[in-house]
């Protein structure tokens, strides 16, 4: 059955102040003000929050639908080290859109570089915000047919300094180590979860 929900406000409810950036490097962290409408009517009081700017990325499943196979990638994730078992995760494909990119060219490109395949069709699944809270980055979930022929498993760009090895695990081998908490990123758990749901139609 279809959802009906109607949200009480939109952004026009929201009025900006004042921006601020506090920070810019690699990433840019950002001081916003502002006031919003209130649930109980009115405004609320001027507000200031920073916001992690980091731009938007895509999220490859790679799924070789013949042989039941998920494509996952294996690289160390510095801010991982704080909270995670190991910060060497397990992770789908992935890649920051960069300026003049669509995000569908990110996605074959990511997926080329970080484990040598190229999709036989690409397919859009979803699109999510994986950490609203302080985050503006936006993630696009895109499902990838590929067929796997080798079994080459280092993948990276080097002047990237990226260092990627590339692992293949049925799906119940995949769905399996979400059930366990070995993999324990947000995109990878979303994309395993869609293919939980849709495999039989694939």
């Amino acid at each position: 059955m279809m959802a009906s929900f109607t949200q009480q406000f939109s952004s026009a409810d929201v009025n900006v102040e004042q921006v601020d950036t506090a920070f810019n490097g690699f990433f840019r962290l950002d001081k916003i003000t502002f006031r919003h409408a209130l649930f109980a009517g009115g405004m609320s009081d001027i507000t200031t929050r920073e916001v992690f700017e980091r731009g938007d990325a895509v999220v490859v499943l790679a799924y070789d639908a013949d042989i039941d196979t998920v494509v996952l990638v294996e690289q160390l994730r510095i801010p991982a080290l704080r909270t995670a078992a190991n910060p060497w995760q397990l992770e789908l494909v992935a890649g920051i859109v960069e300026p003049g990119e669509s995000k569908a060219a990110v996605a074959r490109r990511e997926l080329l570089e970080e484990s040598g395949l190229v999709a036989n069709s690409l397919t859009k699944l979803c699109s999510y915000m994986p950490s609203p809270g302080g985050c503006s980055e936006r993630h696009t979930l895109y499902l990838a047919n590929v067929t796997i022929s080798d079994q080459q498993q280092l993948f990276g760009v080097a002047a990237e300094q990226e260092d990627i090895r590339r692992h293949l695990f049925s799906r119940t081998e995949a769905l399996a180590m979400v059930e366990q908490g070995v993999i324990d990123n947000a995109p990878t758990i979303i994309g395993l979860q869609w293919l939980a749901l849709h495999h039989s139609s694939l």
